[in-house]
């Protein structure tokens, strides 16, 4: 199952938050599969595309969007004392990453490589 309307709706104050983080997933991976690991975490999924997804929680929703070769981007909103969460649970699933954090100028605040 790569779909699942289970989980928390995504936080008010972040709705009207412009994206703020951008990252990719390395690796040979299918988004579905990525998307599968976050809905057995709680989060919610839905596929936005043919191939690509956007999952989500009440501090976090990314889109997973198959990039040409083997990596996936992400691009979306996370409550910035949140990233790292988000990064342990990456690491949790066992994928290689990369995340950038911005804030509301478009300014790097922060980037986490594994």
């Amino acid at each position: 199952m790569d779909t699942s309307d289970d989980g928390p709706d995504l936080a008010p104050g972040l709705r009207e938050a412009g994206n703020n983080l951008c990252g990719v997933l390395r690796g040979h991976l299918e988004a579905s599969a990525v998307a599968e690991h976050f809905v057995r975490a709680g989060w919610t999924s839905r596929s936005s595309s043919w191939d690509a997804y956007e999952v989500g929680t009440s501090w976090c929703r990314v889109g997973l969007d198959p990039a040409d070769g083997p990596d996936i981007l992400l691009n979306g909103v996370v409550a910035p004392d949140r990233l790292d969460a988000l990064a342990t649970l990456l690491s949790r699933f066992g994928l290689r990453f990369g995340l950038e954090l911005y804030d509301d100028e478009g300014g790097l605040c922060r980037e986490i490589t594994v």
